[in-house]
């Protein structure tokens, strides 16, 4: 049997086989991807064929699905995967970080690079437009999920939550914008800042992430108890976000120096 839309988070029922709409988001992402990653590559000349490209953007799909999944497991509810080590695999069930994805794209990618001979900075710096605009894709799949959503707020654009109190943050409509924003100062830093500095959009991709994810943070109900600092209070999600934001920090400094004073 085939039933489209059988519930919020499912697009389509196929035979008892559900597609969630957050797999037709990421779907889209990896569809992008293909579509720019060729046509942006001459800003930091490159000269992949499609079918390298398609290479990239397949271990990229490796990465962030075990990476996503793994960081998940590892970060958030450890415990309960010790207990329950069949549910580690079980990601239609939802439980994904993006700071796993991250890490794991940048491992496929690095093995991708040293085996090919290709530039990781550059590829890097290509690479975080399609991204920023994957992540958009995905935090409107939260939206259509109705998942990390934000705290009460009185505000008039405030959403209703099946099962929560009062009005709340769309804060995956806030991460949309925000993951957008993104994309397009790294594209406007890819295509316009001469000289090129390879690794340097990469850099700035991980600060503008870093320091809006962070802020963002403030504004979603956590799921998870907060992490005490002594001088503050961080949810894990500010907390995997700070080591982002110090890497893109020292590597635009670095980067930003000449070749002669790096030799």
């Amino acid at each position: 049997m085939i039933s489209f839309f059988p519930s919020r988070a499912v697009f389509l029922d196929l035979f008892g086989f559900a597609i969630h709409w957050y797999g037709i988001m990421y779907l889209l992402a990896f569809v992008l991807a293909l579509i720019l990653l060729p046509r942006l590559q001459k800003e930091r000349g490159l000269h992949l064929s499609r079918d390298q490209w398609a290479s990239i953007v397949s271990v990229s799909v490796l990465g962030v699905i075990i990476g996503g999944r793994l960081g998940y497991v590892l970060f958030y509810e450890p415990l309960y995967f010790l207990s329950h080590p069949q549910d580690i695999i079980a990601v239609w069930n939802g439980g994904m970080s993006s700071h796993g994805g991250f890490l794991g794209v940048l491992i496929a990618l690095v093995l991708y690079c040293r085996r090919h001979h290709v530039d990781l900075r550059a590829l890097a710096d290509v690479g975080v437009v399609p991204v920023a605009i994957g992540l958009a894709f995905g935090r409107f799949g939260n939206f259509i999920n109705q998942e990390l959503y934000g705290i009460v707020t009185t505000l008039p654009w405030g959403i209703e939550i099946p099962g929560a109190e009062g009005l709340r943050h769309p804060t995956q409509i806030y991460a949309v914008f925000k993951d957008l924003l993104i994309a397009g100062v790294a594209f406007w830093h890819l295509h316009n800042v001469r000289p090129i500095r390879p690794g340097r959009t990469f850099a700035l991709f991980l600060i503008l992430y870093g320091v809006l994810r962070f802020l963002l943070e403030y504004l979603r109900y956590q799921t998870h108890p907060l992490i005490d600092l002594l001088v503050l209070k961080l949810s894990y999600g500010q907390l995997l976000t700070i080591p982002l934001l110090i890497v893109g920090i020292v590597l635009w400094f670095w980067l930003g120096k000449d070749s002669s004073s790096r030799a």
